[in-house]
Order: structure tokens, then C-alpha cells, then sequence
């Protein structure tokens, strides 16, 4: 939490006798609305004069919704109020997320000599944030110290958390916020009456807006809720013989040193879940192969990183697993706890488009082969199947065809995808180990690579063309003594775009010196 300048004591800042400019940027699901309506309500029950407008941004994140609100005095006779805010122009800006904070003192809303910045530090990804391929999420310490520079007074802290911990939503503790900043004339009951006068969630709206009030006076921020370890969030089931067989499995991760046992328990739990016992038998014996050929006086980080990248290999994304994962209660109780559903009717459309190759995929090994080498048959595939279809998964018929779908693990053995990503694997293994022992961190670094590969679908496919690209690019400077380290350049470029024009540049760089 970050809090600059004096506060205001009593009612606030008494010295804004004329017209106050207040603007909210939010997005969907924030109560932007319902925050605006607050205080535009707290200002005429004051005897001021308000006006409220609002501009939708276009998407949830792509721009968010800018709420502005005029008040003034009695001692204002007749004022003029704007329909928009100006930049410098702006007493109070309140920003609900972190980035949103940025974009205000981008467009020059935030000034040092006038505005007070309430902001969450809490985090939702932008869409430019999520198109990028790795971690695309932009650094909320340079906002937080453009926030310092640019505010004449700063409140920052995690409201999310404040509100979310009581039972309510963010709206409610930015107004608690805004009370306890001192940045409006106006006393605590008053704003705690217009949030009686809305008549809806009073009681949880009431102990947000405290807690956003005590944060905004100096208070400590709550303690984020204890992280579920792996052990408390996948409890084994089944019968008495599967949990024998699993606890045999168990008893191969304890074999193992340490450091490699760090990962290959979440990974062992991750490729059991996705198939069966028997293929996390097929992880372990892959990762122990890894092992013999790994040294301690490494650390280990060739078997920690196989430990990770194997799992993530074979439990790969195809359309049993879609479907599984789509009609898991998990799924629907964690949907009902974010939208707040669980009182109110609510309604599920999922949208899938497969592509004639998922359905090969779903096709025996041998004949979808047959199938995937035919134009003909790709192309009477595409036409049949290569449509966007929206299925109610909150109706019988909808998720019940989704549920037999998932329940299909027992086919994919016999399926060409798997028998695709069986041979992808092995071959990739293979690959990293043949650098053993003379280049154990081009081996490392291979190992990597997988990351590339995740998804499915278009996603699968971009990500498989990146890495043979990268692996390609590694034959080129595998004899180098800096290989290893272009290896891990060529795999960090190829994460920075989804196009791969970076990667493209990474490697026109190594041919112009091999």
C-alpha cells in the first residue's frame, strides 16, 4: 500500500469551494455505475449541485468506461458542468485496477499540483497483456512510481482484496477509499447514508467501504488468503487398488532428490488427472530416464526442468480434455463465486470452433493418419465440422454432450492425436539428452522449449511452428560455446509476439554469423 501527503482531518478538503471534478476509469464487473451513482447521490443529499455522464469503453479491457462527476456549493449559483473530463482539469481520479491508474496519468489526468489518485493495486491482464504469447504483463512498479510524481496526494492499495474479503465488490471500498482520502467535503456518515439510500447489498457494501476507508487512513491491508498447497488441493480418490497403485507412484517421487521432487509431484498429479495411474507410471519412468543422466553437482536442473516440461507434453490440450474441463463442478462453482451467482439465474454459452484436424485426432491412430494425408477428406471434414457452434452448457442437452465427450479418456491411446504427441515427445527428449553429456546446458535449454507449445487449436499451432523454428535455429549454434544462451534468446523472442517477427529477426541474426 502506498499513501502520500497529509490527509485531511473532519470534512475533508474544505478548501474546493468551487466546482469539483471527479472521474472514475473502470471496467466491466466493477460497479463503475453503481460507484458513480454513489457519489453523485452523496453530493446532492450535501446540497450540491451534480452532473454524471459516462463514455463505455469498448471492451472489457481494450478501454475501460470513464465516469465523470461534477458537483458544486450552494455558493455556486449557476454552474456550467463539462460532459467529459480535461486533462489537468481533474480534483479526484480513481482508478479500480493498476494499469487504469497508468492510462489517467498518460492522458494527463493526474496533475501534482491538484488531483488526489485513488487506485487498486490489484491486476486484470489488458487484452494487449494476454495476446502476447509469454508473460506480456506490463510493470506495475513503473506505474506506482509515475503515481508518486504525478499526484498531489496518492492512495494505492489492493481493493479488490478489501472488498472480495468481506463479501462485496471493489466499488464499495474505492468509495470507503475516497471517504478516508480527505479529497471531498464530506463527512463518513454521509457517504455510509448513500450507500444505505441504494437499498441493495447494504450490510456487505458497508464493511467494504470500512475497510477501503481504514486503508485510505493508513491501515495495514488484509493478509492475502493462505495459498492451498498441492497436497490440500488434490486429495487422491478412488478405489482401494487405484489408490494403491497411486500411493506406489508416491513412493517413486519420495526416491527422488529434493529438488526434482519440488516439481514432479504437481506434475505427476497434473498427467494422473488428465489420463490415468498407468500414464503417470509412462511420466515417471520418462523423468527418472532424465534423471540417471543428470548429475548433483548441477543441482539437478536438467531433471527439475523435465519434471515440469514432460507434464506439460503429455498432458496436451485436445478435445477430450476441453470438454472435461468444461463440465467439471469445479468449473461451475468457480464461475458462480466470480459473477456472484449463486442466488440469481444464470446462464452458460460456451463457444467452440474444431478444426477438421481435431476431429482427425479424435480418429484411430492408423486411420486418421490416412484421413490427415487425403486433401479430399480434410476438406469434407472442414466443411462438416469447421463452424463456430455456442452450446448452453447450463442445459441438459448442451452439457451432456460435452460430458461424454470428456469421458472419452479412455479412447485417447488409441487416438491419432496421441499418437502424434507421443512421437513429438519422445522426439523432443531425445533431441535434449543427444546433447549429453558434452553440452549439459544446450540440453537445459532444449528442455525449455516446450513452452512454446501450449493450447489448442490455432494457439497449438503457432506455438509447434515456433519451436520446430527455435530447435531449427539450435542446430544452427549447437557446436557454439554461447549456444545455449542463443537458444534461450531465439525462445524468449519467439514469445514476445504472436506473429513470430521477433523470432524472425533472432535468427536472420545468427545466419548472418554462422
Amino acid at each position: 500500500m502506498s499513501i502520500e501527503l497529509p490527509i485531511a482531518s473532519g470534512g475533508g478538503a474544505t478548501h474546493l469551494d468551487g466546482v469539483i471534478k471527479v472521474a472514475i476509469l473502470a471496467v466491466g464487473g466493477q460497479g463503475g455505475g453503481v460507484l458513480t451513482n454513489w457519489i453523485e447521490s452523496l453530493a446532492r443529499a450535501e446540497g450540491y449541485s451534480a452532473q454524471a455522464t459516462s463514455v463505455a469503453g469498448v471492451a472489457q479491457r481494450t478501454g475501460a468506461t470513464i465516469y465523470y462527476i461534477e458537483m458544486a456549493p450552494a455558493s455556486v449559483p449557476t454552474p456550467v458542468f463539462s460532459l467529459a473530463p480535461a486533462q489537468g482539469d481533474i480534483d479526484v481520479m480513481i482508478a479500480a485496477e493498476m494499469m487504469e491508474a497508468g492510462r489517467a496519468i498518460m492522458r494527463g489526468f493526474v496533475t501534482p499540483d491538484r488531483t488526489t489518485l485513488i487506485a487498486s493495486t490489484h491486476r486484470a491482464l489488458a487484452v494487449s497483456e494476454k495476446m502476447v504469447p509469454g508473460d506480456g504483463m506490463a510493470d506495475a512498479a513503473e506505474v506506482r512510481a509515475a503515481a508518486e510524481t504525478a499526484a498531489r496526494q496518492l492512495v494505492m492499495a489492493d481493493m479488490e482484496q478489501a472488498a472480495v474479503g468481506v463479501g462485496s465488490v471493489i466499488s464499495a471500498s474505492l468509495f470507503g477509499a475516497l471517504a478516508g482520502s480527505g479529497a471531498l467535503p464530506f463527512k463518513r456518515a454521509a457517504f455510509e447514508e448513500a450507500i444505505r439510500a441504494g437499498g441493495k447489498g447494504v450490510e456487505a457494501s458497508l464493511r467494504a467501504f470500512a475497510a477501503g476507508y481504514d486503508l485510505a487512513q493508513g491501515g495495514k491491508e488484509a493478509p492475502a488468503a493462505a495459498a492451498s498447497t498441492p497436497a490440500e488441493a488434490a486429495k487422491p480418490a478412488g478405489s482401494a487398488g487405484k489408490l494403491r497403485a497411486y500411493g506406489a507412484l508416491l513412493d517413486r517421487i519420495n526416491a527422488l532428490p529434493a529438488a526434482v521432487q519440488e516439481l514432479a509431484l504437481p506434475g505427476l498429479r497434473k498427467v494422473v488427472d488428465f489420463q490415468d495411474i498407468a500414464y503417470g507410471a509412462e511420466y515417471l519412468d520418462r523423468l527418472e530416464g532424465i534423471l540417471g543422466r543428470d548429475s548433483a553437482d548441477r543441482g539437478y536442473v536438467l531433471s527439475r526442468e523435465a519434471a515440469k516440461y514432460i507434464a506439460n507434453a503429455m498432458a496436451y490440450d485436445d478435445v477430450i480434455r476441453v470438454a472435461d474441463l468444461k463440465t467439471r463442478a469445479s468449473r461451475f462453482d468457480r464461475i458462480e463465486d466470480q459473477v456472484g451467482s449463486a442466488d440469481k439465474l444464470m446462464t452458460l454459452t460456451d463457444y467452440l470452433h474444431p478444426r477438421a484436424e481435431e476431429i482427425a485426432g479424435l480418429l484411430p491412430a492408423g486411420l486418421g493418419a490416412r484421413i490427415e494425408a487425403s486433401p479430399v477428406w480434410m476438406k469434407r471434414l472442414d466443411r462438416l465440422f469447421n463452424k463456430g457452434r455456442r452450446i448452453r452448457t447450463d442445459r441438459f442437452r448442451g452439457f451432456a454432450l460435452l460430458y461424454v465427450m470428456g469421458g472419452l479418456r479412455g479412447w485417447r491411446r488409441k487416438s491419432r492425436r496421441h499418437a502424434l504427441e507421443q512421437a513429438h515427445l519422445d522426439d523432443w527428449l531425445n533431441r535434449a539428452i543427444g546433447y549429453l553429456p558434452s553440452s549439459y546446458d544446450m540440453a537445459v535449454e532444449v528442455l525449455r522449449c516446450r513452452r512454446l507449445i501450449k493450447g489448442y487449436s490455432d494457439t497449438h499451432t503457432r506455438g509447434l511452428s515456433k519451436f520446430d523454428r527455435v530447435l531449427d535455429g539450435a542446430r544452427l549454434v549447437e557446436t557454439r560455446d554461447d549456444g545455449p544462451e542463443w537458444v534461450a534468446r531465439l525462445r524468449e523472442a519467439a514469445l514476445q509476439d504472436e506473429k513470430g517477427e521477433a523470432l524472425d529477426g533472432a535468427l536472420k541474426t545468427i545466419r548472418s554469423f554462422i
